[in-house]
């Protein structure tokens, strides 16, 4: 790849002023609020696409927001890559502890990114990620370096479950033909620490509602005489963790993959301080399953955790009431051969078994997916490893990740392809956080990392 940091350097500006626009478009697809502006911003990445040199742009139309499909193919003999990624956010709340407005992007130095990080909702996932790819592509269009074809899948529904998505790839398969999908929904280790995703948890995703009396009720009088279904909702929630921080659910664990001493001895070899991680969270110590590390627990080990807890009275002032309905999100990170629907029935069966006598529970499901590993015996792997030992001067060192991207597994089901996951982001940018930033630096190395990629994968399948 030749001229590749001179066309970054002569389009840097503009590069960043596009992202910024594209981040100022409150694209909350899980809030009605915000339809049009998701929609919005699909027409804005299908301008991006255009300009960025696809000679085939689409918006479709699904039940819930469209998919922005965009395509380059210069020789159907070449290889093609599916380039896969999301423009939706998620909500910005609380509002009130962002250090700026979530969709009014600032540039601001700090420790990790001592260059300037842009601070804006979507910054980093999955919009600025995803954005690289477009730039990417213009990159190699405008310098006529694009050695294989490129696809464009964009959608707008990742944050709330990608149902519409698997319903479109389902129908599409022929238009999405690849050889191999990437994605930049992920991070890396450090800066200086560069490395490849090579495993995503699985996700279940359920609310619980708990109800007791037909009404509110005064405190003092029925206090004590019936059951209050926020007390009874946090014992139920309590009872889902044991003493060791194991999750009580009866099958839970059957089919969980247990990784030998050695694939740990390996995970082990990955910088990191404890110490440093406590700090950048302002806690004392941290917590979790007995028997595993930190990085364990956050990547290979299948967890359980309440992500919202409401009931009652929280306004200003007291009001003395037994609320009538207390509820719950919660949320299960899976690991490979855990089956989301199956941990989701699991969850439930136990849940409204648990339920003692004076409430009635209800247990609805939300969405969820599988986990995922990719191997690292791949060609795909090796390039991708290659471009970013190009970029970075050092090896990337694989590592499994502890979110969820729940559609990838179902890409390699439909169309028998595997996924490298090339993601640029931090453990420190508080992605689905307040104050979510993405490092200006690392914007402009992916931009300049994945023409490699493309490179390097084409070469090693002639």
């Amino acid at each position: 790849m030749k001229n590749v940091k001179n066309y970054l350097s002569e389009n840097k500006d503009r590069f960043l002023n596009e992202l910024i626009e594209l981040l100022k478009i409150p694209s909350v697809s899980a809030d009605p609020a915000y339809s049009q502006d998701v929609i919005d911003t699909a027409e804005t990445v299908k301008t991006r696409l255009e300009e960025a040199g696809c000679d085939v742009v689409e918006i479709h139309e699904t039940a819930g927001y469209p998919i922005v499909y965009g395509e380059k193919i210069i020789n159907p003999d070449l290889p093609t890559v599916l380039v896969y990624g999301h423009y939706d956010v998620q909500p910005a709340d609380p509002i009130d502890l962002w250090h700026s407005p979530p969709f009014e992007p600032v540039i601001k130095k700090t420790d990790a990114h001592p260059e300037g990080a842009i601070y804006a909702r979507g910054a980093c996932d999955d919009k600025g990620q995803m954005f690289m790819h477009v730039k990417a592509l213009e990159l190699m269009v405008k310098t006529n370096q694009l050695p294989c074809n490129v696809k464009f899948m964009i959608e707008g529904e990742e944050e709330v479950g990608s149902n519409n998505l698997s319903i479109y790839v389902a129908a599409n398969k022929e238009k999405l033909a690849n050889d191999v999908i990437l994605i930049s929904d992920t991070g890396m280790i450090a800066n200086d620490v560069p490395s490849i995703t090579t495993g995503l948890r699985g996700l279940s995703y359920v609310e619980v509602e708990v109800t007791g009396p037909n009404r509110d009720l005064h405190s003092g009088l029925y206090g004590g005489a019936v059951a209050n279904p926020i007390n009874i909702l946090t014992k139920m929630i309590a009872s889902l963790h044991d003493e060791n921080n194991h999750v009580t659910i009866p099958g839970f664990y059957d089919k969980v993959e247990e990784l030998s001493k050695e694939e740990r001895a390996e995970m082990a070899k990955a910088p990191f301080s404890l110490d440093n991680y406590q700090k950048a969270l302002d806690i004392a110590s941290v917590y979790g399953e007995k028997g595993y590390s930190t990085n364990e627990r956050n990547s290979i080990r299948p967890t359980l955790d309440v992500n919202g807890i409401w009931g009652g009275y929280i306004g200003e002032g007291a009001k003395t009431v037994i609320a009538s309905k207390a509820f719950a999100k919660i949320s299960m990170r899976l690991v490979p051969n855990q089956d989301w629907k199956e941990i989701t029935e699991l969850f439930k069966t136990h849940f409204e078994a648990i339920t003692p006598k004076g409430v009635t529970v209800k247990v609805k499901p939300h969405h969820g997916g599988q986990g995922y590993v990719t191997p690292i015996d791949t060609i795909a792997y090796q390039a991708a490893s290659k471009a970013y030992e190009t970029t970075f001067g050092k090896k990337p060192i694989p590592q499994r990740s502890g979110g969820s991207i729940p559609i990838v597994s179902l890409f390699e089901k439909e169309l028998g392809s595997k996924t490298i996951l090339m993601g640029f982001g931090l453990d420190s940018d508080a992605i689905h956080s307040p104050n979510e930033h993405f490092g200006v630096w690392n914007y402009f190395k992916g931009i300049e990392t994945i023409p490699y990629f493309y490179q390097y994968f084409t070469e090693m399948n002639k």
